[in-house]
């Protein structure tokens, strides 16, 4: 028997420069609709947002100012920081979620659909309005021959 606690994802923050329009891009972009925290600390220059939607997915938005960006052009070239490098989303149809966030709300092309390393997998790499990194990823199931 293992000691080891159950460890369950809580949330993934990212660090912005406009609090304001990312919360607006990504309550309609990716219906993250309810507001779990807000936390504005004026003598730091820090103001936060904590998002979610109905299915678990939640993040945190901080605002710093003074603040620098750093941007990735592609997942590969974000592994030369050893840091966290993309938000990967599960989805359940992967080509009406990337025309949904590149021709609905604007969502810069990295990489189109296509097959995953692994059977069964396909994705696609945008960015957000401020380069952040979001893959979206389709679990397809194979077909039971009969």
């Amino acid at each position: 028997m293992s000691d080891l606690p159950a460890f369950v994802f809580h949330h993934i923050s990212l660090s912005v420069a406009d609090l304001d329009a990312q919360e607006d891009w990504y309550r309609t972009a990716l219906g993250l609709t309810s507001i779990d925290e807000r936390l504005d600390l004026p003598d730091a220059g820090v103001r936060t947002v904590v998002l979610s939607d109905n299915a678990g997915l939640r993040v945190e938005f901080t605002e710093r100012a003074g603040s620098t960006p750093l941007r990735h052009t592609d997942p590969y070239a974000a592994t030369a920081t050893q840091t966290f490098t993309h938000l990967a989303l599960q989805v359940p149809d992967l080509h009406a979620a990337f025309l949904r966030l590149t021709a609905e709300y604007g969502a810069p092309v990295v990489s189109e659909p296509g097959p995953g390393a692994s059977a069964g997998m396909r994705y696609a790499y945008v960015h957000d309005p401020e380069g952040n990194l979001i893959e979206l990823i389709e679990l397809i199931e194979a077909s039971v021959e009969a």
